[in-house]
């Protein structure tokens, strides 16, 4: 990877720290938000997750708008709402007596500025790297971003809670404003990166053909994307809540504790990423071998809520998780053609988001039942993910959509 390649890449990797941050950073504090603001466990939850339902939604439309009028267009005005939101949601906690419904608000717009700046990264990076090394490379460092995030997220919230409990809502717009600095001004788009202007209802044809064509593989890629995500919310979710409602844990040394998890996590995203090669049939094996051993940790903890043994396994599925991550990125962005790249990779993005959205309330419905029934449940759901990068992630070389382009032309 060249050195400006090399740069663009690390810009490109604030944003994906940045969205991890407005989001990841509150787990900790949701149990603190709880007492402040006298609302239930589930309630709490809507924090997180109203900010990727959202982004469920418009992801999709910001991946068009990438294809046709640019990447930038679409990631710094997004980084900008972003930030608004972060505004309401920590002025609302500050003036209000009951800020929740405020805070929904503010968090709303949070996942509105996320869904166009996070899944316009991965087709970004395809664009500016020129091989497909280079492309795996790249797609490794957003990845170790996103989960150096997640590692950052815990202790970082944790630590400016105790200060005042709405402190990380105020943290965030600065993070949104470094991002934009660094993409501005360093992120430059490549000369030959052509917008399609074809007309909406063409590009719809187009997008159907894709998925007509290639949409074994590729609807197994988004599914796999969605289940990884809910599995590692969820258990976030869960460790934070035992920690404190259990243990008494909380603050910095419960950030410490998620942070554990999160690390390994990272570390496998981050050497998955360097080690990748072009053999898409053995990237496929990678991530089966990484949500085999996710299955088997989660398995391991059905029968016994000692923390110690929890902590471990969910060490061990969040390595598998890094290594299944990093390589679904690159099979879905090598995949494709740079004309539709961006919203195919959204489609993907808008799944995972589905991922963090169900797995926090999930988790907490689950844990009133019974301890069993919610691990055996996650072990099901992770088999699944296992069973359908076996026998249905066959991605073939490229999906070559300049000949997709014109099937669709004959049929118009």
């Amino acid at each position: 990877m060249q050195k400006k390649e090399k740069w663009g890449v690390l810009s490109l990797a604030s944003i994906p720290l940045v969205m991890t941050l407005g989001n990841s950073m509150l787990i900790p504090v949701l149990p603190m938000m709880e007492k402040e603001l006298d609302i239930s466990p589930f309630q709490s939850s809507l924090i997180i997750t109203i900010y990727s339902i959202v982004a469920i939604i418009l992801i999709p439309i910001a991946g068009f708008l990438s294809d046709r009028i640019g990447r930038k267009k679409v990631i710094i005005p997004s980084l900008i709402i972003a930030g608004i939101g972060g505004l309401i949601a920590g002025i609302a906690s500050w003036l209000f007596e009951s800020p929740f419904l405020l805070i929904l608000i503010g968090r709303l717009l949070q996942g509105v500025g996320a869904s166009g700046a996070s899944p316009i990264v991965l087709p970004l990076v395809g664009d500016m790297c020129k091989s497909e090394k280079d492309v795996n490379t790249g797609l490794g460092l957003i990845e170790t971003s996103n989960t150096f995030g997640k590692v950052l997220s815990p202790i970082l919230g944790a630590l400016l809670a105790s200060i005042i409990w709405y402190l990380p809502f105020f943290a965030f717009p600065i993070f949104c404003l470094i991002s934009i600095l660094l993409i501005q001004f360093i992120i430059v788009t490549p000369k030959d990166n052509k917008v399609d202007t074809s007309d909406f209802a063409f590009f719809i044809k187009k997008v159907k053909r894709i998925l007509k064509d290639e949409g074994r593989w590729l609807y197994s890629i988004f599914l796999v994307g969605a289940i990884c995500m809910y599995i590692l919310f969820g258990m976030l979710f869960f460790l934070s809540s035992i920690l404190e409602d259990k243990y008494g844990i909380d603050g910095v040394t419960k950030g410490l504790i998620l942070a554990i998890p999160l690390g390994a996590l990272c570390l496998a995203s981050f050497i998955t990423g360097k080690k990748l090669g072009d053999d898409k049939n053995a990237i496929k094996w990678i991530i089966f071998m990484g949500i085999v051993g996710a299955t088997l940790s989660i398995f391991g903890i059905t029968y016994t809520d000692n923390v110690y043994i929890f902590l471990a396994a969910l060490v061990i599925s969040g390595i598998g998780i890094g290594i299944a991550l990093p390589s679904l990125d690159a099979l879905i962005t090598n995949g494709i053609e740079k004309d539709e790249r961006g919203t195919i990779t959204s489609i993907y993005s808008s799944f995972r988001f589905v991922g963090v959205a169900i797995g926090p309330p999930v988790f907490a419905i689950l844990m009133k039942i019974s301890h069993t029934i919610l691990f055996l449940k996650v072990t099901v759901v992770s088999a699944i993910a296992a069973i359908l990068v076996l026998f249905f992630i066959k991605p073939p070389k490229r999906v070559r959509t300049d000949s997709l382009f014109q099937k669709v032309k004959k049929e118009k």
